[in-house]
């Protein structure tokens, strides 16, 4: 792909009337209204955020329901973030090339049916496979759900407002799913998971809908794949999805990539795991440096891929870098710590899973409203700086928790020390809310106009891949006890507090 100007900083003018314009892929046509687009979006986000949370209050259930043991429990949480971190560059790379809204409302779909599956598994591997399923389907939803965001909200304070309602419904999918986990597991935990598909499934039908575009104009051709480009290369792109650059032929999605970056986040996130049982061991160290080799294998195919997931030289701008390093240390210290404290408050606190879900509203409802606000921020503090802001409470709070996790008590008893967790859940979950407002504005604005799910690939993949890191070494952690993950996180945030504004315009 071809480096191109911010379209924060200089959108492309769009062409006259006089112009031909830009092709469509098959079966688009131009946009729908701006609010259809936001509105069904983020209802699929949350969904997807919804599914991808539920497991944190589940976990012991299915746990005990599988049979798995404790080594081997980071599977069931890190099924959908090795989908999401796999698929998601692949996913943009296919939305830009085939319509943003269809492999949106595709992925919406299929995100229902693997979701519905996924209650029917009986085993650790059925369930694992069901959820590695559905974090594909997510990466659809995910990259295509920004780009179509993209297209809809060129530039400007609109653009802000609707990626600041989209990142909060990103935190609201992240509150929302362990609460109806709790509530619906009280009856079985298996029913929150065809609540969700039916959800999914719903949504994917009125996006059909919402969404459909009205047809092309007469006298002007819809190219099939595979067609080249004639069109002027000014042309701004339309109905979500890219066009396609002139004398250049569609794009293929990069499965050489894509293989070799499943392999060595597989070879990462089974060390991890097997690290609980002892990091010296000759295993865990044969699988690091597995991991690390693919991971040069990978970054040697993009470099000579002739269309590559992600184009390697645009890590050379300080907006995509940041956008990039935010993303994955946001999965490394929020989102993986977080993805465990549930199951470390019933077990260590002893509490039970619906009171679980209370407390973590606290941080997760949070997280929803100050993403919410933080577009207040957008003319005062540039998003790299909103990172940092973002992390440096997040390893606030964190810290404040310390002490907190393992002492027994319930939500009757003083054997936990309130004051003090609830503080730390709120000032964790602002520092949340900050990171999700700024991370979709930042990945949509440091990319060319044209491949704005790339951009959206790129930052969710780097997220996701911090997931599953961040999963699998909470919970190999805990076993230390639970302050260890806590002070891991805090570690993190700073660091990416650091990397997120090195080289970046305080506004």
């Amino acid at each position: 792909m071809r480096a191109a100007h911010s379209p924060s900083s200089s959108p492309s003018p769009p062409p006259s009337s006089s112009s031909s314009p830009s092709p469509e892929a098959p079966g688009e046509g131009t946009p729908v209204p701006s609010r259809s687009v936001l509105a069904v979006t983020a209802t699929a986000t949350a969904v997807a955020l919804m599914n991808y949370t539920a497991p944190m209050l589940t976990l012991p259930a299915m746990a005990d329901a599988f049979g798995t043991p404790s080594s081997a429990q980071a599977w069931l949480l890190n099924g959908t973030p090795l989908g999401l971190a796999v698929l998601l560059l692949v996913a943009g790379a296919l939305a830009d090339a085939h319509g943003r809204r269809r492999v949106f409302l595709l992925g919406t779909l299929a995100l229902g049916v693997t979701t519905a599956l996924g209650a029917l598994a009986d085993s650790t591997v059925l369930f694992t496979a069901a959820r590695i399923a559905q974090g594909a389907a997510s990466a659809a939803v995910l990259a295509g759900s920004l780009g179509l965001l993209a297209d809809a909200y060129p530039s400007g304070r609109d653009r802000i407002r609707a990626t600041g309602i989209w990142g909060a419904s990103v935190s609201g999918g992240i509150a929302l799913g362990p609460l109806l986990a709790g509530l619906i597991g009280l009856l079985d935990w298996r029913l929150a998971y065809g609540a969700l598909g039916a959800a999914a499934v719903v949504t994917a039908a009125v996006g059909a809908r919402r969404l459909t575009p009205p047809h092309p104009r007469p006298g002007h051709a819809t190219p099939r794949p595979g067609d080249t480009a004639p069109q002027p290369e000014h042309a701004a792109p339309r109905s979500g999805h890219a066009a396609p650059q002139p004398g250049r032929t569609t794009p293929r999605p990069d499965l050489a990539g894509a293989t070799a970056l499943a392999l060595a986040l597989g070879a990462l996130l089974t060390a991890l795991t097997l690290g609980r049982d002892g990091w010296l061991r000759p295993a865990v160290g044969a699988l690091l440096l597995a991991a690390a080799a693919l991971t040069v294998l990978f970054l040697l195919v993009e470099r000579r891929a002739a269309d590559p997931m992600i184009d390697l030289g645009l890590l050379r701008k300080p907006a995509f870098r940041a956008s990039v390093l935010g993303a994955l240390f946001t999965g490394l210290a929020v989102i993986g710590l977080f993805s465990v404290v549930p199951a470390l408050l019933q077990r260590g606190a002893g509490l039970a899973p619906l009171s679980t879900a209370w407390l973590f509203l606290l941080w997760s409802g949070t997280a929803f409203v100050v993403a919410l606000q933080a577009r207040r921020l957008a003319g005062r503090l540039s998003a790299p700086y909103q990172l940092a802001l973002g992390f440096a409470l997040s390893a606030a709070g964190v810290l404040l928790l310390l002490g907190t996790l393992g002492s027994p008590g319930t939500l009757n008893s003083p054997g936990l020390p309130w004051p003090r967790l609830i503080a730390g859940l709120l000032v964790a979950g602002a520092g949340s809310g900050l990171l999700n407002a700024a991370l979709p504005r930042l990945a949509v604005d440091s990319v060319p106009p044209e491949r704005a799910a790339m951009g959206s690939g790129a930052n969710n993949t780097a997220r996701y891949i911090g997931s599953a890191a961040g999963v699998a070494l909470a919970l190999a952690l805990s076993a230390a006890g639970p302050d260890a993950p806590l002070l891991a996180s805090a570690g993190l945030a700073a660091a990416g507090a650091v990397l997120s504004v090195a080289g970046s315009p305080r506004r």
